[in-house]
């Protein structure tokens, strides 16, 4: 069994910064890509940014130059540093990962983390 878990989520200005960070732990040999999504009140969810097992990185266009993931291998850990945030950022985010564990290859999600940006 693996298990997600966001934490980092909370209320900013506009122009403020958030950091997010998901744990993955249980049975778990290795991880491939990890991810951050989001989704906003009657919108679906979104691609927000991926990062593959040797940090290469892809972005969303309307958050390029201003999030940043990364990830800490050694802890099966992905991050996601905000910065410049807008009002358009109010999301809940969820993280995550294709896992190679103890059973078949999965893909897991976490239980989400609510990110508000007040104008």
């Amino acid at each position: 069994q693996v298990q997600l878990v966001e934490s980092g989520g909370g209320l900013v200005q506009a122009g403020g910064s958030l950091r997010l960070s998901c744990a993955a732990s249980g049975s778990i040999f290795s991880i491939n890509d990890m991810g951050w999504y989001r989704q906003a009140p009657g919108k679906q969810r979104e691609l927000v940014a991926t990062i593959t097992a040797s940090s290469s990185t892809n972005y969303e266009d309307s958050v390029k130059g201003r999030f940043t993931i990364f990830r800490d291998n050694a802890k099966n850990t992905v991050y996601l540093q905000m910065n410049s945030l807008k009002p358009e950022d109010t999301a809940v985010y969820y993280c995550n990962a294709d896992v190679y564990g103890l059973g078949p290859r999965a893909e897991y999600w976490g239980q989400g983390t609510q990110v508000t940006v007040s104008s």
